[in-house]
């Protein structure tokens, strides 16, 4: 009862500003390119999941936290971002605004029923962009150059892209059948969710863990040499805009995502150096996703990034995110009766932008001091004796251990000079 359930983590208060720096630089770059953030339920219909992500996907099959209401609707824990967007796109006839609908969410609840591993939790968070109406390759563009620049301005520097396409409804079913053709003499080779993924999405095998199939995959023919003239000139395309701003990139075939609704591109985030083939994040194109839940013919791109992902790997490069100070001055109280006179004190102080604390506790001026060096604060103001019948009060500085007596009506402007 009191403790966390199996795969899920506390942000203690002497974490929390680690994600709150985070998430400042996530805004940042989003709303440099042009993006709004977007809120959306933590549960949804379980309908939007079967539809939107695909019946066929590991995430539908077996991680989902599905239930029945009181009022025996199935409804499911967010799986993953887009859908839930897409959604909220439609309901709020966002598609009716000037397009594209540029939409991010930010410390996003996202829950998977898996075995619990480092950096990948029950309920994890992320943060995620989303861009509906927009169908050229500069939207794709766009939103790698933007995810890097994010990621760069944490300290993530030594990445690089993989990108694929894997077509669209046109294309893509002839690939289908020629992948089935490679793979049908060693179906009894492949693990059992891969011989169940042979016949309703064969392209789930290309994403498969397991050390064999991804031997028998090796040499599997490419979805690029099958790619119709759109798709192959939408990749062409994306490839010359990323070489144009310089964005380092690879073109991995084997890439295509867990979830059904992606088409064209495909893109992994790959760390390098000494966690060399990490993937830090993913994302892709989905043009046929919003249609595909009942909203009008629409096409999309977005990513997703887990905020904890991101925690672990700035921990693994010892890149330490500046801690601000709790508390930058501590009113003290030489003793009870001079106690409301530094209580008002400390409000106004917390009027004019600083921060600022008092004794709650009923402490001696000794373990008021104590306190205050314990917590770190830069400055000790000390109210009450002598000197406040003369309308002043005391200011220790604590990195000198210096003390001088103020006017009470200059100790504003004074410790915000401090």
């Amino acid at each position: 009862m009191i403790q966390a359930p199996k795969g899920t983590k506390d942000c203690l208060p002497k974490d929390s500003y680690r994600w709150q720096a985070i998430e400042e630089k996530m805004r940042q770059a989003a709303h440099l390119a042009g993006y709004q953030e977007v809120r959306t339920p933590v549960f949804e219909h379980t309908e939007l999941f079967l539809r939107g992500v695909g019946e066929t996907t590991d995430i539908v099959q077996k991680e989902m936290y599905t239930f029945k209401d009181k009022g025996d609707r199935s409804i499911t824990l967010k799986p993953e971002g887009t859908a839930g967007a897409a959604r909220a796109m439609i309901e709020g006839k966002l598609y009716a605004d000037p397009l594209p609908v540029k939409m991010y969410y930010i410390n996003n609840p996202i829950f998977r029923y898996e075995n619990p591993q480092h950096g990948r939790l029950r309920e994890h968070h992320q943060f995620g962009m989303e861009c509906f109406g927009a169908k050229e390759p500069s939207a794709d563009a766009e939103m790698i150059v933007t995810l890097l620049s994010m990621l760069d301005s944490i300290g993530l520097d030594d990445l690089i892209v993989h990108i694929n396409s894997i077509g669209c409804p046109q294309c893509r079913p002839q690939y289908h059948e020629k992948l089935k053709d490679f793979l049908r003499g060693q179906l009894q080779q492949l693990c059992p969710a891969c011989q169940e993924r042979f016949e309703r999405n064969p392209l789930r095998v290309l994403d498969c863990k397991e050390v064999n199939c991804q031997t028998i995959v090796k040499d599997v023919p490419t979805m690029l040499n099958m790619l119709c003239t759109e798709c192959s000139d939408h990749f062409a395309r994306l490839q010359g805009l990323l070489k144009m701003t310089k964005v380092p990139f690879e073109i991995d075939s084997h890439i295509v995502r867990g979830l059904d609704y992606y088409t064209k591109t495909v893109f992994e985030i790959i760390m390098r150096g000494e966690r060399e083939g990490l993937a830090l994040c993913g994302g892709g194109r989905y043009d046929k996703l919003v249609e595909e839940i009942g909203g009008p013919e629409l096409a999309g791109v977005g990513f997703g990034i887990g905020m904890e992902r991101i925690l672990m790997v700035l921990e693994a490069r010892g890149i330490t995110v500046l801690q601000p100070p709790v508390c930058q001055v501590f009113v003290a109280n030489i003793d009870t009766g001079a106690f409301p006179s530094a209580f008002a004190l400390t409000q106004h102080l917390r009027s004019q932008g600083i921060r600022v604390d008092c004794d709650h506790t009923g402490r001696s001026l000794k373990a008021q001091f104590k306190y205050a060096n314990k917590i770190g604060v830069q400055i000790i103001a000390i109210v009450g004796g002598e000197e406040f019948e003369r309308g002043n009060i005391k200011l220790r500085t604590m990195a000198t251990g210096e003390e001088r007596e103020i006017s009470l009506v200059d100790a504003t402007q004074v410790i915000k000079a401090i």
